[in-house]
């Protein structure tokens, strides 16, 4: 299974969605809140060039903000 981080905010409702979506599916993820911790804001910078939330980074493939379909095929999962 490929790893999973999401930088997120703790207000942001696609944060919440996406992760509501990995919990539902099994798919264990490494959270990381930006707002409070600006190593990890810093690294979310660099990894998708913009401050916008969710940030999903799945085995090294990079996608910003909530996309269901693109995460569920990086995942390999049948929907």
């Amino acid at each position: 299974m490929k790893t999973v981080e999401i930088y997120s905010t703790p207000t942001c409702v696609y944060c919440g969605a996406a992760k509501d979506f990995f919990i539902k599916n099994n798919i264990a993820f490494t959270e990381y809140d930006v707002a409070a911790n600006q190593a990890k804001r810093a690294e979310m910078v660099e990894k998708s060039g913009q401050l916008g939330v969710p940030v999903i980074d799945i085995g090294g493939d990079v996608v910003v903000g909530y996309d269901e379909k693109l995460i569920t095929e990086l995942l390999g999962i049948n929907s």
